[in-house]
């Protein structure tokens, strides 16, 4: 049974402490999206305003454990072709083809994914010498193809 988020006041009791977070090792796994969000990015140095996808996965990790993950999308012709690449693993484009993104047919999608390890400086927490903590999380370096696509690929899970 899954708990229906909401904001809480100033006041509330709170209890829950969080799940564990699952550092993945880098390798290709099924995914599933659990929640989509409309939002805008504001620029950056490599990307003018444009909007965004803000897409909630679950990771299947086997014996690793599950992995919570956000992804971005960015709604701008410098990444369509990763919006292009998500479309295809979710099963609803096909390569080459012209597609409408369907955005109210993303949650429960299914598919399979690249995950890395991304590595960061943490702003705030430091270390015992004073230096900024070295954080390492999950990110998705590819959006792979349908397993039937693989399939007539030849493609094999680990080798790339």
């Amino acid at each position: 049974m899954s708990v229906q988020e909401r904001a809480l006041n100033w006041d509330d009791t709170v209890e829950n402490d969080g799940g564990e977070f699952t550092l993945l090792k880098p390798d290709v796994y099924p995914f599933v999206v659990t929640k989509f969000e409309r939002a805008r990015h504001n620029g950056s140095a490599k990307l003018p305003p444009c909007n965004k996808a803000v897409i909630s996965i679950e990771v299947d990790g086997g014996e690793q454990g599950t992995a919570h993950m956000t992804e971005n999308l960015f709604l701008h012709s410098k990444t369509e072709g990763l919006l292009c690449q998500f479309f295809r693993s979710i099963g609803q484009r096909k390569s080459g083809d012209k597609f409408k993104m369907d955005w109210g047919k993303v949650v429960g999608s299914k598919g399979y994914c690249k995950i890395d390890n991304r590595s960061w400086d943490h702003n705030t927490e430091k270390d015992a010498d004073g230096k900024p903590k070295r954080m390492t999380g999950n990110q998705v370096a590819k959006w792979l193809d349908p397993p039937e696509q693989v399939e007539a690929t030849g493609y094999q899970e680990g080798q790339f």
